[in-house]
């Protein structure tokens, strides 16, 4: 659909409806944490918040000792509640249509002062108050900055932006294909991944994408102002929060065609594996006392396969390794990055046009 230009303010709220789907919610003017992210997230916050009240149990007490405990810790929040609205100048059982630091502050410290004032309970208290904070911040992150717009918006578009990387794709896959099916035909590949932990695993997931996010992550400055030049449409510059909400609809955008590439990847070596590695081939390589942990076994076209949690774990190693190539080759391709751009740039150019009328019907 057209960025259509309106002629009423009464149609902010439309650009307003339009920036959030696009994945770009701090393009709207007076955008605010309290009144655009937490507040929604009130039903949630409340909830956990509620739950969290349990956290006045003691095991080691009588059920009327924590009927008692229970009643004590409502109580308490109802009191700091109705503080809270007094001083704002609300009735003391509003329900806030403001959350602002106060009521943050309040969220992560007060649940967990009740297992510390109802018990003692200090490690459970810094456990609590550690969740709530990390709560927060995933909320922020996550509606602060659109991201589930941003996705939606990143998947409608990936095909064609698949189809703008081919020319990457054909040049770093298919050496990199090669290489890959040799090591998945090597012995030490298997012994090596049949044995280690998974907490080895996690870590060794974590440690690529965290080396494929930061160097995807490296030229979003400057892509940034790349794309704000090309398609600003002569509106005011953006401010840094703005431009953040855009390095992160290209991050994503990235990422997800890493991850496409990663999964078709490791589907690939899954597939071959079945037809090519079976238990007797295990035993050879890996041990004779080595038991395999078959997981799927198939019939296909006469042919008896199986998938293994050996063969998941290699394939995934693989898939991994293709990703965290595939994201430096997007860093170090110039011809990727002017397709990709390019394309990203015809697509948002509405967007930002889109918000030059908005600020002048502000502004009006």
């Amino acid at each position: 659909m057209k960025w259509a230009a309106v002629a009423a303010p009464a149609e902010l709220t439309e650009y307003e409806r339009r920036f959030r789907r696009a994945g770009l919610p701090l393009f709207i003017s007076g955008y605010s944490a309290s009144t655009d992210v937490f507040n929604r997230a009130l039903p949630l916050i409340t909830l956990v918040f509620v739950g969290e009240l349990l956290g006045a149990l003691n095991l080691n007490w009588s059920v009327a000792g924590n009927v008692a405990a229970i009643a004590g810790s409502l109580g308490l929040v109802l009191v700091v509640v109705a503080a809270i609205n007094g001083f704002r100048g609300r009735p003391a059982t509003a329900v806030p249509q403001e959350i602002g630091k106060v009521e943050l502050a309040l969220f992560v410290l007060l649940p967990a002062l009740l297992p510390l004032i109802f018990g003692g309970q200090w490690r459970s208290a810094l456990a609590t108050a550690s969740i709530n904070a990390l709560i927060l911040l995933l909320i922020y992150a996550t509606f602060g900055y659109g991201l589930p717009s941003i996705v939606r918006w990143a998947l409608a578009r990936l095909v064609g932006q698949l189809a703008a990387s081919l020319s990457l794709l054909t040049r770093a896959i298919p050496l990199l294909m090669l290489f890959s099916v040799l090591l998945f035909l090597t012995q030490e590949i298997w012994q090596m991944f049949s044995h280690v932990t998974f907490g080895t695993l996690a870590i060794l997931g974590v440690l690529f994408v965290g080396l494929g996010a930061a160097f995807l992550l490296a030229r979003l400055p400057s892509e940034v102002r790349r794309l704000e030049g090309e398609a600003g449409e002569g509106g005011p510059p953006l401010e840094r929060r703005q431009r953040l909400n855009v390095g992160l609809v290209l991050f994503v955008s990235q990422s997800l065609q890493v991850l496409t590439v990663s999964v078709v990847v490791g589907a690939f070596f899954v597939a071959l594996g079945v037809f090519t590695i079976d238990t007797h081939i295990l035993h050879e390589w890996i041990g004779p006392t080595f038991q395999p942990h078959e997981l799927v076994k198939l019939n296909v076209f006469g042919h008896q396969g199986v998938i293994t949690e050996e063969l998941l774990r290699v394939a995934g190693a693989i898939a991994a390794f293709t990703g965290l190539y595939f994201a430096i080759s997007m860093l170090t391709d110039d011809v990727y990055r002017r397709e990709f751009l390019g394309e990203l740039t015809d697509q948002m150019r509405e967007t930002f046009a889109a918000r030059a009328e908005y600020l002048k019907l502000k502004a009006s």
